[in-house]
């Protein structure tokens, strides 16, 4: 069915998550060997998860791919995470985001994982590859989307507060591990004359399509309220232009996402339609949901 404030169709009930797993967010879903693979964010955890779907609604019993571990310092919480093939080698490539929370606060970093099989993960050092420097950084990194094309790896990321980030930011990379960020970062930031973004916008998947790229992102009207909206680019960093249907999925009230809809992860249909898992949010659980819907060209 469709809310009366989304532009996308909403799937009436969470897809994926309950009271067996807790609270699960900020997916990514991608075809994997002609199925539906969720990597995601396991809140009751602090670890990362992954579960398979032949019809994206039905998913399987989910594992831990990637767990907390003692010896890095520098992460007490994992989350936020993104899984490609490795186009150099055998395996697959994790950068995921590590946190550290205590009584003086937070801050979030981004590591890098290997497995073999996709399923089992081992982290690539004990230090992170992308850390907060910059003022609009904050005092975090994270969020990480990366995809790989001609012969670099390209990723977005946000950055900005440790609770909810505030600006969408890129860097590239030759071998995964040392980035080079864009020098005119922030490359997205808020829009205060749209109501339901006017606070900050955060996590991001970016598609490559004919004539340029389309970014799918979160957009916040305030710290506790949160949409789906995307937005078009040439190039994928510069010139971004929101879309005439923002936003594509709001919170519907009395719902089990009335609070927020965040993270959006989004494939593209043969029929030019998309796909589009998120968690929603009522009171402190977070579980995906489903919508699906069309955008003009």
């Amino acid at each position: 069915m469709k809310s009366k404030n989304c532009s996308f169709d909403k799937y009436p009930t969470p897809v994926f998550g309950g009271e067996s797993t807790g609270t699960v967010f900020d997916a990514y879903v991608w075809e994997q060997n002609g199925r539906l693979r969720m990597d995601f964010s396991w809140r009751p955890r602090k670890a990362l998860g992954v579960t398979f779907s032949d019809d994206g609604i039905h998913w399987e019993e989910p594992v831990v791919t990637l767990d907390l571990s003692e010896a890095n310092a520098w992460e007490n919480n994992l989350n936020r995470n993104c899984v490609i093939p490795d186009p150099k080698g055998d395996g697959y490539l994790m950068w995921y985001t590590g946190q550290w929370w205590d009584e003086r606060g937070g801050f979030s970093k981004i590591g890098l994982a290997h497995s073999e099989d996709g399923i089992h993960f081992v982290r690539c050092g004990k230090e992170p590859v992308l850390v907060p420097e910059a003022d609009f950084e904050g005092a975090s990194v994270m969020n990480p989307f990366v995809m790989y094309e001609d012969g670099r790896f390209r990723m977005w990321y946000a950055a900005g507060e440790t609770y909810e980030p505030n600006v969408i930011c890129y860097a590239e990379s030759e071998d995964g591990i040392h980035w080079e960020k864009y020098a005119q970062n922030p490359i997205f930031s808020c829009n205060p004359e749209k109501e339901y973004e006017q606070n900050r916008i955060g996590a991001c998947q970016v598609l490559h399509e004919e004539g340029g790229y389309l970014m799918f992102y979160i957009g916040y009207r305030d710290i506790h309220t949160a949409c789906v909206c995307a937005a078009r680019s040439k190039d994928g960093i510069t010139g971004w232009e929101r879309v005439p249907e923002n936003p594509l999925v709001m919170p519907t009230p009395g719902s089990w996402d009335e609070l927020s809809c965040y993270k959006p992860t989004v494939i593209r249909g043969a029929d030019g339609s998309y796909r589009l898992w998120y968690n929603g949010r009522s009171g402190c659980a977070e579980y995906i949901g489903y919508a699906s819907g069309t955008l003009d060209e």
